[in-house]
């Protein structure tokens, strides 16, 4: 079977490919998680919370096609398999059932800023070994903070 030769030496390809890696499972689980509430959102800010979380899932998809891709330009296998997801996805979670529109809202600021927080030590993992896919960290880094951004803005208390 032929594999695709990497340009970046053998330490600093394995060091990316984790990186993205783990973004991957991250990113396809934050669309799984994204969905999960779109599905089961209910309350009076339904309407604008359920678009919000399309978009969640919109970018989580994209990126991690994108990130595939680029792990799959470095030699890297990238594995987005179910039960590879499952065993190392550990973002918080939405519970079963019908969830209300502020317990998503606070829900995807958690599961956001979590990503982001380990975004930001891939981003600094990668500065040496590979600035080009710390760039793609740092542009998707840039998108999911705008994302937490929308929901931490939902989730202001009412002034009287």
């Amino acid at each position: 079977m032929t594999v695709v030769k990497s340009t970046l030496t053998e330490s600093d390809r394995q060091i990316t490919g984790e990186a993205l890696q783990g973004t991957l499972v991250d990113l396809l689980g934050l669309s799984l998680i994204g969905k999960q509430a779109h599905w089961s959102v209910v309350g009076p800010r339904f309407r604008s919370v359920h678009l919000q979380l399309d978009e969640v899932v919109d970018t989580a998809r994209a990126y991690a096609d994108t990130v595939a891709e680029r792990a799959a330009a470095l030699g890297v296998a990238p594995d987005g398999r179910p039960e590879t997801v499952a065993a190392a996805f550990t973002l918080p979670s939405p519970k079963n059932g019908w969830l209300r529109d502020n317990d998503v809202v606070q829900l995807m600021v958690e599961t956001l800023g979590a990503a982001i927080g380990r975004l930001r030590e891939r981003i600094a993992a990668t500065d040496k070994p590979d600035p080009v896919s710390q760039d793609l960290l740092i542009s998707l880094t840039a998108e999911l903070e705008k994302q937490r951004w929308m929901f931490e803005a939902e989730n202001l208390p009412r002034e009287n």
